[in-house]
């Protein structure tokens, strides 16, 4: 095998080496790969369970609201104070396709704090409200479900 290392007597080599390119692309794509989960997370809230759900369509157009076990108010991932919860809701509403409201209250979070959310919400004429909770695992099924 021989190597062409230039033209006609010391002349210069034109073609573009593209190895190291393809190494740092690929460097880059392992990267994206391992943060955009992480980037994906959301608000840390402990789910309560039930054994009679129905699954949740995932899209981007949803409005989230999550009640922390410290009695903080998320609406999409953005921290909201409780005086300003339902007007950032409407108007999340105004622009999302799907008029659901999704609730993902900690399990350790007070029946008063989810109580008030649910009357601020019907209070302002929200009536389709969807509680969003962790599957309870049936005997002798595994985590994931087989």
């Amino acid at each position: 095998m021989s190597m062409d290392v230039g033209g006609q007597r010391g002349g210069l080599k034109a073609d573009i080496n593209v190895t190291p390119l393809v190494d740092v692309m690929l460097v880059l794509l392992i990267i994206m790969m391992l943060i955009a989960p992480l980037l994906q997370k959301g608000v840390n809230v402990n789910l309560p369970t039930a054994s009679n759900v129905g699954d949740k369509p995932d899209t981007q157009q949803q409005v989230v609201v999550h009640v922390t076990a410290n009695g903080q108010f998320y609406v999409n991932n953005i921290e909201v104070p409780a005086k300003d919860v339902v007007d950032r809701i409407k108007y999340a509403l105004e622009e999302a396709r799907e008029k659901v409201i999704y609730l993902k209250a900690d399990g350790d979070a007070q029946y008063s704090a989810i109580m008030k959310m649910m009357d601020d919400l019907r209070e302002a004429q929200i009536e389709n409200v969807g509680l969003i909770t962790e599957t309870k695992k049936k005997e002798g099924q595994t985590q994931g479900g087989e």
